[in-house]
């Protein structure tokens, strides 16, 4: 019984080491981007990789702005009609009128004695 768990102990050992030493892991490793030089990454290299950094991100913001005007164009049009998006605006609603010109309902005019 103490072989058969030395083995496992070993195997297991071995197994970790591999993985963590050894193993590719499914994507690129960070020393295989950078190169390292005599006294750590070269800064030619970083900087490079930096610009490319910083030109994804500025595509991806500039996609997400895109993306959000044409979700805010497309809301617009769900909720107040095609209108909105030539910019013309709905006529207003008109008030409620009394059937007789100069009529005030039932209150009457201000100003009146009645």
């Amino acid at each position: 019984m103490f072989w058969f768990f030395l083995i496992a102990l070993v195997v297991v050992v071995g197994a970790v080491t591999l993985a963590v030493a050894g193993g590719d892991g499914g994507g690129p490793v960070l020393s295989e981007a950078l190169p390292v030089g005599l006294r750590g990454y070269r800064m030619a290299e970083v900087d490079d990789a930096l610009d490319r950094l910083a030109a994804e991100l500025t595509e991806r913001d500039s996609r997400i702005a895109e993306l959000e005007a044409a979700l805010a164009g497309a809301q617009a049009a769900a909720v107040g009609g095609p209108e909105l998006l030539k910019g013309e605006r709905p006529a207003p609603a008109e008030p409620d009128r009394p059937d007789e010109p100069g009529a005030q309902g039932a209150q009457g005019a201000p100003g009146d004695p009645s």
